[in-house]
Order: C-alpha cells, then sequence, then structure tokens
C-alpha cells in the first residue's frame, strides 16, 4: 500500500480523533511532511517505540499507541490467566499527551481482560521499573521519549523483572503489533467500563513510599558533612522533583536548592534548548544558582529521570559539567574502595559497563580484583545480564552504567537510575568535601591513580527518510570499506558488531554479544573510536576514547583524534551526496 492509500484511509475514517484531524488537513499542505508521517510504521524495536507526535502510522498519537499496547496485550494473553491477572504497570512523564497515551494503553489491555495498575501522577522510569517488580505485574509500561525534544513521545515496555524486555519477548510482541491490520479500529474500554470492572487500579504513594526506603540501602556512609553540602538540583521539567528531593532528605541532606524556573513538569521543556543533562547548556541556570549560594555540586536529570548529569566547580572555581565517564569513575572508584574497606566487597561481584563506556571502570574494578563485563549500548543489555547473574548466582552486581549519564547501584530497579544517582553522587560529594577536597579534586586524583583517560562524543542530527538513508550509508561504508588510518596512526582491530566478528590483520575472532548495527576501530596507541546508528533519535553517533599520562595530552590526542574520524565522516556524506 503506497503511502497516499493510508493517508485517504485515515483522512476518511469518521470517528479520528479532532486534534489529529485538524493536524492531518494542515499537514496534507506539505507532502514531503506528509509522506514522512506516512510512508512507513513507527517501528516497534526492543525497547518499544519512541517519535514524533502528530497523524500518521509514522508518528506518536492514541491510534499507534493503541497498536504497541495491543501487541503487549496480545503477548500477556498468551501468557494465561497468571500473567493477565499480574497485569501491566503503567507511568508517564511531563511530555505532551503523556496521560492520555498511559491511559490508552490501559482502555486496550483492558478490553483483552487484562489489568493495569496506573500512576495517578507522572513517575520516573525507574520508579516504573520498581513498580514492576514491588506490585509483581507481568509487564510495565512508561509513556517517555526520554531527553528527546518537545515534539517527541514514546512508549517503552518492561518485562516481569523490571527490565526491558529481553529480544525473545520483545521479538513476539513485535510479531503481534506488526499484525495488527488497522490501528484505527483497535477495540477499548473506556476508563468508567475499567474502573467498574476492577481492571484499572490508580497508584502512588504506597509505591513512592517503597521506593524511598529501598533508596536507602544503597547509602554507604552517614556523613556529617552531607547537612552542609551545598546542592543545587534542578529536575529540568520533568518528573524527578519529588523523588530526588526524597531520596537527598533521607540521606541526610538538608542544603538543597531547587531551580525554581525548571521545578514544575513543562511539556515544552520551555527553559532550555534540550531536556538532556549531557547537553552543557542545560545546566545553564542551575551553574548561575551555584554561583550565587557558592554550591558544592549541581545535578541535574532528564524528563523521565533516568539520566543524570553533575557539575562541580573546578581548579578555577568554575562550575564543570562532567561526562558521563568521569562521574561513573568517581561513583565506581568511591562504591568499590569503601565496600572493601567495610569487608562487605563480594568475591563474587562484578561490574557492568557497554562497549563505548570508558574502559577506566575495568580498570579501577581490577584494582579491586573485580572483573568487568561488556554489553552493548543500551541499559537493557545490563539488565539482562543482572537477571541472569541473579538466576545462576555466578556474580553479586555491583554497579552498571552507560557513557550517556545512565547509572544503576541498587538493582531493586532494572534500568538506569537518575534517583539513585543523584542521591549517591552527592554522598560522593561530602566525602570528597570530608577529605577537604572539591569532587573535581577527587577525579584528579582517580585519573593519577589509573590513567588520564578522555572520551568524546559526536552526533550528525540527520531527519527524514533521506537522513536515514545518509546514516545507513556512512555505516555501509566503513564497514564494507575500512578506513586504515586516523592522523598517521595505524588501525590494528575492527569489531563489527553486525557481523559478531573482530578482525585483526589476518585474524578473525567472534565476538560473544547479539548482532548489533556498531562499528569500533581500535588504533595502535590503544586509542578506539565506534559508530552506530542512534536507537531512539535520527542520529548517528561517533564515540571516542584516549588515554595518556597526563591530562593535557590526553586532551589534546582526543581532539585529533576526533578531528581525523569527523573528516573522513564528511568525506563519505559528500559522496553520498554526489
Amino acid at each position: 500500500m503506497v503511502y497516499q492509500d493510508i493517508v485517504e484511509k485515515w483522512a476518511s475514517f469518521q470517528d479520528l480523533e479532532s486534534n489529529l484531524k485538524a493536524q492531518l488537513q494542515e499537514l496534507q499542505k506539505s507532502e514531503k511532511q506528509l509522506e514522512d508521517s506516512f510512508y512507513k510504521h513507527l517501528e516497534f524495536g526492543t525497547g518499544g517505540m519512541r517519535g514524533e507526535l502528530g497523524p500518521g502510522i509514522n508518528r506518536m498519537n492514541i491510534y499507534t499507541v493503541r497498536k504497541a499496547a495491543q501487541g503487549l496485550g496480545k503477548y500477556i494473553q498468551e501468557q494465561g490467566k497468571e500473567a493477565m491477572d499480574r497485569g501491566v504497570a503503567v507511568a508517564y512523564d511531563s511530555r505532551h499527551q503523556s496521560p492520555e497515551f498511559a491511559l490508552e494503553v490501559a482502555k486496550v489491555v483492558g478490553k483483552l481482560g487484562i489489568k493495569s495498575y496506573v500512576f495517578e501522577e507522572l513517575r520516573p522510569t525507574p520508579e516504573l521499573s520498581y513498580a514492576v517488580r514491588h506490585l509483581n505485574t507481568f509487564a510495565g509500561v512508561v509513556i517517555t521519549a526520554s531527553h528527546n525534544p518537545p515534539e517527541y513521545n514514546g512508549f517503552k515496555a518492561y518485562g516481569e523483572d523490571g527490565g526491558q524486555l529481553p529480544p525473545e519477548a520483545a521479538d513476539v510482541i513485535i510479531k503481534y503489533v506488526n499484525a495488527v491490520e488497522n490501528e484505527l479500529t483497535i477495540e477499548v474500554l473506556e476508563e468508567k467500563e475499567l474502573l467498574d470492572q476492577g481492571l484499572l487500579t490508580y497508584i502512588g504513594a504506597d509505591v513512592d513510599a517503597a521506593y524511598v526506603e529501598q533508596l536507602k540501602t544503597i547509602q554507604l556512609n552517614k556523613l556529617p558533612e552531607a547537612e552542609d553540602l551545598k546542592i543545587v538540583f534542578t529536575p529540568l521539567h520533568g518528573t524527578a522533583n519529588k523523588p530526588v528531593r526524597a531520596g537527598l532528605q533521607a540521606f541526610g541532606f538538608g542544603n538543597v536548592t531547587v531551580v525554581k524556573e525548571q521545578e514544575l513538569p513543562d511539556a515544552n521543556f520551555s527553559t532550555v534548548k534540550s531536556p538532556n543533562p549531557e547537553e552543557h547548556a542545560a545546566f545553564e541556570i542551575a551553574i548561575r544558582y551555584g554561583k550565587e549560594i557558592d554550591a558544592d555540586i549541581l545535578l541535574g536529570t532528564d524528563p523521565d529521570a533516568d539520566r543524570l548529569g553533575v557539575a562541580v566547580k573546578d581548579l578555577n572555581g568554575e562550575y564543570t559539567v562532567l561526562t558521563g565517564n568521569q562521574l561513573g569513575a568517581l561513583m565506581l572508584e568511591y562504591l568499590l574502595s569503601e565496600k572493601k574497606a567495610k569487608g562487605i566487597l563480594p568475591e563474587n561481584g562484578i561490574v557492568i559497563k557497554t562497549i563505548v563506556t570508558s574502559e577506566i571502570g575495568r580498570t579501577i574494578a581490577e584494582a579491586y580484583g573485580i572483573p568487568t563485563l561488556d554489553t552493548l549500548t543500551g541499559f537493557k543489555f545490563i539488565g539482562e545480564k543482572i537477571k541472569e547473574f541473579e538466576q545462576t548466582n555466578q556474580h553479586t552486581f555491583l554497579f552498571g552504567y552507560e557513557e550517556s549519564y545512565g547509572y544503576l547501584i541498587g538493582d531493586f530497579v532494572r534500568d538506569k537510575d537518575a534517583v539513585q544517582s543523584a542521591i549517591f553522587a552527592a554522598e560522593v560529594a561530602a566525602y570528597y568535601k570530608a577529605k577537604g577536597m572539591t569532587m573535581y579534586e577527587g577525579l584528579l586524583e582517580v585519573f593519577g591513580k589509573y590513567g588520564f583517560y578522555q572520551e568524546g562524543l559526536e552526533s550528525l542530527t540527520l531527519k527524514g527518510k533521506d537522513g536515514a538513508e545518509q546514516i545507513s550509508y556512512i555505516m555501509d561504508t566503513f564497514r564494507q570499506d575500512p578506513i586504515s588510518e586516523v592522523k598517521g596512526l595505524q588501525v590494528v582491530a575492527i569489531e563489527d558488531y553486525q557481523t559478531s566478528k573482530r578482525t585483526e590483520s589476518v585474524k578473525e575472532i567472534l565476538i560473544d554479544l547479539p548482532k548489533s548495527n556498531v562499528i569500533k576501530y581500535y588504533l595502535e596507541d590503544g586509542s578506539w573510536f565506534c559508530l552506530r546508528p542512534s536507537g531512539t533519535e535520527p542520529k548517528a553517533k561517533f564515540y571516542f576514547s584516549v588515554t595518556s599520562p597526563s591530562l593535557e595530552e590526553s586532551q589534546a590526542k582526543l581532539a585529533e583524534l576526533k578531528a581525523g574520524v569527523m573528516d573522513k565522516v564528511q568525506a563519505v556524506i559528500a559522496s553520498y551526496e554526489q
């Protein structure tokens, strides 16, 4: 079916939601935008789906949400009555239409006879993960697009362990999603019917209280400096305001200043260009607050509170935003050193990180006799390993993290958790304050002990159908016509996670990880770079890592590596455009 036929099907549907009907009429003035909205189905992948809001099968709207919920519901039905009775926990963030989409999930699964437990107000993604475990539901859904721009929303699915769905379950759900012939005519029950039939329960305060009690279990030290530590916190208009403040209070942090301009939910994220703590500009107002009160640490969380950014004062007294790798190294060193000092570091402990995360984590863990396991990018893979080790008792989970500001300390949650991370980072700051040091000085101490690792990330945003084709062309070129050197440094190995092969000279080694569209190049001096398409945004992402005996040398080496690789990428794009 060509996209024009699908447009006609939507335009002629008598019961089309009035807002979507008006938007569709406006959309028909732009053939390119119309095609992009209807030329393909919004893809439901292993983690769910994410896209721009609006009419069309390639957009987030009540009909595409219903389609996703129908797939999940059919999968739960297939598991039998017990799974249906255990039901689905549903949370949502502060984005446009998030509450409506959450209710749509309940309306669809309720029609299939499946119970749902929906949060009465917005909640963080990690609390949804916890709620699945706490309530013993069979599945979970959170309506969020994480840190994407305001025009986006998404549907993220979780399994009964509180982790994102494993590939096997996701494949079955995808099959059911794709089997929906007409997303416009999916049957639903209305809210009153759901409540009358006991198929919908609203949840809130009880789960909050239980979650905060679990947060207390990650505290390693009750430091007297906690009361005096000056903290500035911004939830960036998202879901973290209440839970982070409750967690900080439970840890004894009494001097917390919240950025008023960004405290309340705002679907437009009107004070920032991007509600992403990875973007240093997101800290602009928090830094102003920090200077006013001479804060020790600035904390920033993304809209669904699974990512945490931290800014601290550098040697010149200016606030600098730590990278995800730097904060991860600080938290890991503190966690392992304190557990060892207390005699509670398990012999079979393990640290889990992703393939694009700094090697400093492995170096730190090795110093404490702890192995590090690499997974593909995406916290779901870390969650899968936690579940596996829980079942086999092979390892005790200690810490999981990824360079993109995602961390997990306590495995009562099975996704990255910015609430846990915020209060734990504050404890780390209080620890260094007790030693008469800033957190930045603590970072330099870690570097001095383990090596001056420096990492970087470059992204190319390439939207729409043409952008997707450009990203595919970049990946194909680096895969089929691999480069042999960067700025005079020879490539010594290439890992292609699509083919599951590592190539060194003429030797090939099998990579024991799921297939993924990722390519990683290793250079002769120990540097590496990696490229992959984003799974959640229209971007090609490029990761870089170097290490040297000094900070200045590492910074210069990183800049050189970035420039060399991105020059080659631009040359590939130019060849595509020809």
